[in-house]
């Protein structure tokens, strides 16, 4: 199976324009695209897998990809799924997120002897002279259609800032430049994207002639993408010091089991002939789907021996056992009293709970488990002779921590 027909089946294409054309060019290694990462944060999320995992399909592939920084485009804000304005972020804290961008992308992509590029928009879009830019592609967006597309439906309601409106010819711009300067003929990006990326294809063509070949493609990663990045209101990121490998490990492990195999096809390189065996999976073998998924994207995202630690983990968790490679919450001295820790402080500590009354609520609701006994008792002391050695909380199904007494 050729890549373009193995994107397919994977179910990762959501639109495309020149499908023949592009068919062609992916599948005989011609394609130089690009793909852009707004540097809003100093980390990327699960939410960046499937344009991450992608890449690193294509150029396996022999394509050639464009890891796009939008240290540019980072200062405007995409106002796409928004509901209110994006922060705004100082040149600075731009420029150490994109550092971190990059280190994290090297290893997905390989970017030794041009095998890939990697491309910080700021270098053109700082320089850019508003009247100039205005003559140059002014006159090849349509306001009326800029104002229908569906990335500015939501924030109209509320109020669309000038500074947002600009977003799509910053975006449509990056495509333009990189197709005059860098060969680039192919993009690719979330279906929520779609309107935001044919500006580019349109403003090659109104520039540069009907015969200019740039193509664009968008991924299912309007909706199954934003829900990736993000658990509980917290996001999940691929920096191990902001979500550590078993946190990491658990997120996957504990998707729903509507979206397992969906996760499985789309994010792993799990040949397809096999995932297609797992295809009938019901009820317990769907827990086996999981910890696969979680293996295979902990093993990409931190190698293969934290992986290890972090299956091994969560299986010595579920079996009561001694979790050593668990992240852990230290407590002291300062932390006791009479000796001993009372459970509601516990969890809150551990970031479990919110608040004392909150962990009330949930040990008279049945939810808390300390090494893997059901807590009852509200005022539970748990003696520092415990702590020591290491305590298992968990709440509910998915929230775990480790806490041990320093």
């Amino acid at each position: 199976m050729q890549i373009y027909e193995e994107l397919v089946a994977r179910g990762l294409i959501a639109q495309v324009t020149n499908e023949d054309e592009i068919r062609t060019m992916l599948n005989e290694g011609k394609a130089t695209f690009y793909i852009g990462f707004d540097c809003t944060a100093d980390s990327l999320t699960a939410g960046h897998f499937m344009a991450l995992t992608l890449m690193k399909r294509l150029q396996a592939a022999g394509n050639k990809p464009i890891a796009l920084i939008g240290g540019g485009t980072t200062m405007i804000g995409d106002p796409s799924g928004r509901s209110d304005m994006r922060k705004m972020l100082t040149k600075e804290d731009i420029d150490h997120n994109a550092e971190c961008f990059k280190r994290q992308m090297e290893r997905f992509i390989d970017f030794s002897d041009g095998k890939a590029m990697m491309i910080n928009n700021a270098d053109w879009l700082l320089d850019l002279n508003y009247v100039e830019l205005l003559r140059e592609v002014g006159a090849c967006f349509s306001v009326n259609n800029m104002l229908r597309a569906e990335c500015y439906k939501q924030r109209m309601e509320k109020g669309l800032s000038f500074l947002e409106f600009n977003y799509m010819i910053m975006q449509s711009y990056d495509f333009y430049y990189l197709y005059q300067h860098y060969g680039c003929n192919m993009q690719f990006g979330g279906n929520d994207q779609w309107s935001n990326m044919l500006g580019g294809t349109e403003l090659i063509r109104r520039k540069l002639g009907e015969d200019a070949h740039a193509m664009t493609i968008t991924l299912l990663t309007d909706s199954q993408g934003n829900k990736m990045g993000k658990t509980a209101g917290n996001a999940v990121w691929l920096d191990p010091n902001k979500t550590s490998p078993y946190d990491f490990f658990q997120y996957w492990r504990n998707v729903d089991d509507a979206d397992v195999m969906k996760c499985i096809r789309m994010l792993t390189f799990l040949p397809l002939e096999q995932i297609e065996e797992m295809d009938g999976w019901r009820d317990a073998q769907l827990n086996t789907a999981k910890e696969i998924l979680a293996y295979e994207l902990t093993k990409l995202v931190h190698g293969e021996e934290e992986a290890e630690k972090a299956r091994s983990a969560a299986k010595a968790l579920f079996g009561a056992g001694n979790a050593s490679d668990m992240p852990e919450t230290e407590i002291t001295e300062a932390d006791l009293t009479d000796g001993a820790m009372d459970i509601k402080a516990m969890l809150v500590k551990a970031g479990l709970c919110k608040s004392n009354s909150e962990a009330r609520q949930n040990i008279t609701q049945g939810g808390v488990m300390l090494n893997g006994e059901k807590v009852t008792d509200i005022y539970l002391a748990v003696p520092a002779e415990t702590l020591r050695d290491g305590a298992l909380l968990r709440r509910g199904k998915k929230n775990y921590a480790k806490i041990i007494l320093r």
